[in-house]
């Protein structure tokens, strides 16, 4: 009987050392992905805000005004007189 005892005795502390060992284990690996979201995270913010900033740079260089100042000041164009404009007739 007391062989017995001692071998549940034995296998409980085995038991309570392997879920200790368990804990730590998912602790530390908990701690380790929230360091990874948060990582991810402050990524995820800054490509958001470059984002942004590419929408307003591309809304400033396809505004009209930029397009036509570009295309007066260097290409040379302008608008047509009345005399230089050619009518296509529809078929």
């Amino acid at each position: 009987m007391r062989g017995k005892r001692t071998l549940l005795v034995a296998a409980l502390w085995l038991g309570t050392i392997a879920s200790a060992l368990a804990v730590v284990h998912t602790t530390q690996r908990s701690r380790a992905l929230t360091a990874e979201l948060v990582e991810a995270q402050k990524i995820r913010d800054e490509l958001r805000f470059e984002q942004e900033r590419l929408l307003l740079e591309k809304g400033a260089w396809s505004a009209y005004s930029r397009i036509e100042k570009v295309a007066r000041d260097e290409l040379n164009m302008h608008v047509p007189s009345p005399d230089e404009r050619v009518l296509v007739p529809a078929e």
